[in-house]
C-alpha cells in the first residue's frame, strides 16, 4: 500500500482530551476517529491491527479445541428476564422495542444467548465437553467512557463458554482457556499477570483476571512479594491487625465534643483506631443499611454486595441519613432499631470497642457484640490495602495499578438451569451443564499493546500485530534510480509475502521519518540516493534503533530477522 493512496492523517500533537499514552498515539497515528463518548471508528490502518489481534485470538482458541460460532447482537428481553439480569444490569443495558413493541436489548455479554444456542444442540453426555466462542460486537451504556479504547459503549469482545458434565471436567476446560489466554497475550506483546477477581454481574464460583500492570490502569491490584499471591482489590484477602485482647468491661457513656472522625476520636481518647467501631451508612437495592466495621478498616463495597446478594450497593445520601435519625460521627449499632445491621468480622471478634452513642458529641466505651448490640449479618467485608498482611504468608501486600485484559470464570449451573441447558447422563438422568466463561476485550487489548510498546517517538508494534511488516521511506522519487530501486524492492518483498507500506508522498525526509516512527512498523527501509551509493538500502529496527545498509536482494531476509526478534 502506498501512502499517497492511503486514507491516513497523522497529527503532530494529540487532542487535549487524550490522557493515556495509547489514546494519544491512536489519535496521532490516525488509527481511530472519535464519533461520540465511548464510540470510535477505525481507519484502514487501525482496522488492520484489530484484525491481526483477532487472528491471534482465533488461532489460539481454535488450538485449544474451542469452536467458533456467531450470535445475534440483538437479544429478546425475555432471555434476560429469565436469568434476572434484565433488572440486575439496570441502566447498563441498551434497551429498544420493535414495531410490534416487543422488547430487546443490545447484548452487553452473551451468557444467555450462548446458553440458548447450547440448549438446542446438547442432549447427551456424549455431546460434552464443548467450548464455543465468538468475536462479536457488545454494547454497554457505560456512565464514564474513558481512556480512548479502554472503556467503550460499543466494543468487540471474544467471549467463550464451556459446557461440561461436572466441576472436574470444567476444571480441564477452564485450564485450556487459561493457557490459551497466556499464549494470546504473549504473542500480542502484552505482559499480564493472573489475579484472583470478583465475578461481578456475570456471577459464578471462581474467577481470575489477566491484568496488565500500568500506572494508568483503573483497577487496583494487591501483590504479595513473598508467596506471589495476587488479587484485584475487590477480591483480595488479608489478615487485619489483631484486636487488643481483654475481658468485656462495663459500657460507659463519655462526652466527646467535636470528635466526628475516627482519627479525631482516637486522639481525643488516647487510644488506637482499632479500638473503635465505625458506622457506615449504605443503601442496598435502595433500602437503608447500617454497616459496622473496626475503625482502622474500610468497607469493601463489592464484598458487602456479595455478602448481601444485592444487585446494587451505594452510599446513603445525607438527606436519608437525617431522615432516619442517624447522627454522622456519633452513630452506633447499640440500641439501633428498624435498620438491618451488617458487621465485619473484625467488629464482632474485638472486645471493648468505642462506638457512637447515637447522640451528638457522645460516645460509648467498651461496647461488645452479642452483649450490647447484634448484627443481622456477619461477614468479611473489609478492604485490603497496601501494607496489610498477606492472608497466605503474612508478608506486607503491595499495591499496583493495572488494566483488566481478560477474565475467566467458573460459572457453574447459574445460566444452564435458568435457560435450560441440560444433558442426559449415562444413567439417563437429566442434569444441568456446568459452565465456564472466558472473555477478552479486543479494542482494550489494542490499547494495551500500545501502552506496553511505545516510546517518545511513537508506537513500536510487536511483529504479530503490526499493520504492516515493513515501512518503506522513499526519498527523491523523482530520480529514476530511486524509482527503479523502489519498484524492484516492492516486488522482492511481495514475493516473500511481506506486507509493505510505502511512503511515496511528496513530503520532506523529516516528516516521513517522523511518521514512520509514529506509525511504528517493526522494520523501516529507506530507499534514497545516499543509500544506493552505499550499495543498497538502509534498514532500521524500530525497537532497537539499529540501522545498517544491506543489498536490496538481502532486504527481505533482514526484515524476517527483525520480525523474528533477531
Amino acid at each position: 500500500m502506498r501512502m499517497s493512496r492511503l486514507m491516513l492523517k497523522t497529527l503532530r500533537e494529540p487532542p487535549s482530551e487524550a490522557e493515556l499514552a495509547s489514546h494519544k498515539l491512536l489519535l496521532r497515528a490516525g488509527l481511530v476517529t472519535p464519533f461520540a463518548a465511548g464510540l470510535y471508528s477505525f481507519t484502514p490502518v487501525g482496522w488492520r491491527v484489530l484484525r491481526r489481534i483477532e487472528a491471534i485470538i482465533r488461532e489460539e482458541m481454535d488450538g485449544s479445541g474451542a469452536q467458533e460460532v456467531h450470535l445475534p447482537a440483538l437479544n429478546p428481553i425475555e432471555m434476560w428476564e429469565q436469568t434476572g439480569r434484565a433488572e440486575a444490569m439496570g441502566q447498563t443495558l441498551f434497551r429498544l422495542a420493535d414495531r410490534k413493541e416487543r422488547g430487546f436489548v443490545l447484548g452487553p455479554t452473551h451468557e444467555e444467548g450462548m446458553s440458548l444456542l447450547a440448549s438446542r444442540h446438547i442432549q447427551s453426555y456424549r455431546d460434552l465437553p464443548v467450548t464455543l466462542y465468538q468475536i462479536q460486537t457488545k454494547f454497554r451504556d457505560e456512565p464514564r467512557p474513558r481512556g480512548g479504547l479502554v472503556r467503550l459503549r460499543e466494543f468487540t469482545m471474544k467471549d467463550a463458554y464451556s459446557f461440561d458434565t461436572g466441576w472436574d471436567t470444567l476444571d480441564a476446560s477452564y485450564d485450556a482457556a487459561f493457557e490459551a489466554y497466556v499464549r494470546i497475550f504473549e504473542r500480542a506483546g502484552v505482559p499480564v499477570i493472573p489475579v484472583a477477581a470478583d465475578s461481578g454481574a456475570i456471577g459464578g464460583k471462581d474467577s481470575q483476571e489477566f491484568v496488565f500492570l500500568t500506572e494508568d490502569g483503573e483497577d487496583e491490584v494487591l501483590l504479595c512479594p513473598g508467596c506471589g499471591y495476587a488479587a484485584n482489590a475487590e477480591k483480595a484477602e488479608f489478615r487485619p491487625p489483631p484486636a487488643i485482647p481483654g475481658e468485656p468491661l462495663p459500657m460507659e457513656r463519655v462526652h466527646t465534643p467535636g470528635q466526628r472522625t475516627i482519627a479525631d476520636l482516637a486522639r481525643f481518647l488516647g487510644i488506637e483506631e482499632r479500638q473503635t467501631v465505625k458506622a457506615v451508612f449504605y443503601k442496598a437495592d435502595g433500602k437503608p443499611l447500617f454497616v459496622a466495621i473496626r475503625g482502622d478498616l474500610e468497607v469493601n463495597e463489592v464484598k458487602l454486595k456479595n455478602a448481601l446478594k444485592a444487585r446494587e450497593v451505594e452510599p446513603m445520601e445525607e438527606a436519608m441519613v437525617r431522615e432516619l435519625g442517624l447522627i454522622a460521627g456519633s452513630a452506633s449499632a447499640v440500641g439501633l432499631k428498624g435498620i438491618p445491621i451488617v458487621a465485619d468480622q473484625s467488629a464482632v471478634e474485638a472486645t471493648n470497642l468505642v462506638a457512637g452513642a447515637n447522640e451528638a458529641d457522645y460516645h460509648l466505651l467498651n461496647t461488645n457484640h452479642g452483649r450490647d448490640w447484634s448484627a443481622d449479618i456477619v461477614a468479611e467485608i473489609a478492604l485490603a490495602r497496601g501494607g496489610d498482611a498477606c492472608a497466605s504468608c503474612g508478608r506486607a501486600l503491595e499495591v499496583r495499578r493495572g488494566m483488566e485484559m481478560g477474565h475467566v470464570f467458573k460459572l457453574g449451573t447459574i445460566y444452564s438451569e435458568a435457560i435450560g441447558v441440560h444433558y442426559l447422563d449415562e444413567a439417563g438422568e437429566r442434569k444441568p451443564c456446568v459452565m465456564g466463561c472466558y472473555g477478552i476485550g479486543v479494542e482494550r487489548m489494542l490499547a494495551a499493546v500500545i501502552e506496553a510498546n511505545h516510546d517518545d517517538n511513537g508506537i513500536i508494534w510487536p511483529p504479530e500485530v503490526a499493520p504492516y511488516d515493513v515501512h518503506i521511506v522513499a526519498l527523491n522519487l523523482d530520480q529514476p534510480a530511486v524509482a527503479t530501486a523502489l519498484s524492484e524492492l516492492e516486488q522482492l518483498l511481495a514475493a516473500e509475502r511481506l506486507s509493505v507500506l510505502v511512503d511515496d508522498r511528496e513530503d520532506s525526509a523529516g516528516i516521513k521519518f517522523k511518521d514512520a516512527d509514529l506509525l511504528g512498523m517493526p522494520a523501516r527501509i529507506t530507499v534514497s540516493p545516499r543509500a544506493l551509493e552505499k550499495g543498497g538500502v538502509e534498514i532500521r529496527n524500530r525497537r532497537t534503533g539499529e540501522t545498517r545498509v544491506v543489498a536490496a536482494g538481502e532486504a527481505a531476509s533482514a526484515v524476517r530477522a527483525i520480525l523474528a526478534g533477531h
